[in-house]
């Protein structure tokens, strides 16, 4: 049975902030959970396949692409007028830089086939399921991509959520194949694998991501200038 006895409600200067340190901590790990799925070597995530073409096209690293993708993600959540959190920032910057940390240390040896490989990659997609539920639980936004899904999706129609989904994933890894991203087997089991790793993962702690009412940045704000802060409309859930 569900309870989110973790829940944040964020009504002090003092909850936002200590919130908004449990959710860099939380993506900070998130990240090392991605460089594990890089480093798998048999393919990227659609969304790092992109990344790693824009990074290889460029000349530039890895995680400043994807702390640009990220925020020109969240520029069209904006436009398209969806819910945007303080925490939806943090996201964008911390996860693409904390690999290039990992990279530059080198901690884990790049895996040199699928025997390797596979085991490596899903104990990264085990770490972010695990710190999405620590991420989410701080109450104080969503990622940038999970936001625009469900924003295109509320545009959309009558066209299911998992449709819009595929659309996008194969969109980014199709276009980061094409500036030389890595696709392969690991692609394949990213895409499919993520939603019921992160599944299971909320189920072992009790989480439900559906009840989750992230603070607006707008109520935010209205906290540290010291008016009452309130809940907007809920956030979509991560996927």
């Amino acid at each position: 049975m569900f309870r989110n006895s973790t829940l944040k409600e964020n009504r002090t200067v003092r909850d936002i902030a200590l919130n908004m340190l449990i959710a860099a901590v939380s993506l900070f790990v998130n990240g090392f959970g991605v460089y594990l799925t890089i480093r798998a070597n048999i393919g990227a995530g659609p969304w790092d396949v992109l990344g790693l073409g824009v990074a290889r096209t460029l000349g530039i690293l890895y995680g400043t692409a994807s702390v640009a993708i990220s925020y020109a993600i969240l520029g069209i959540d904006i436009a398209l007028k969806a819910p945007i959190g303080i925490a939806m920032f943090i996201d964008a910057f911390v996860v693409g830089k904390t690999v290039d940390l990992f990279n530059r240390i080198d901690l884990v040896p790049k895996c040199d086939g699928p025997l390797t490989g596979i085991p490596v990659m899903l104990a990264g997609l085990v770490i972010m399921a695990y710190t999405q539920y620590t991420y989410m639980s701080a109450s104080l936004g969503c990622g940038p991509r999970d936001t625009l899904l469900v924003a295109l999706t509320q545009r959309a129609g009558r066209i299911p959520i998992g449709v819009v989904s595929i659309t996008l994933l194969s969109l980014a890894t199709f276009i980061g194949w094409l500036l030389g991203g890595p696709v392969g087997i690991g692609t394949l089991i990213c895409a499919f694998a993520t939603g019921p790793i992160m599944q299971l993962a909320f189920k072992s702690v009790g989480f439900d991501a559906t009840g989750v009412h992230h603070q607006h940045l707008a109520d935010s704000f209205r906290v540290f200038c010291g008016q009452k802060g309130h809940f907007r409309r809920r956030f979509p859930k991560e996927s």
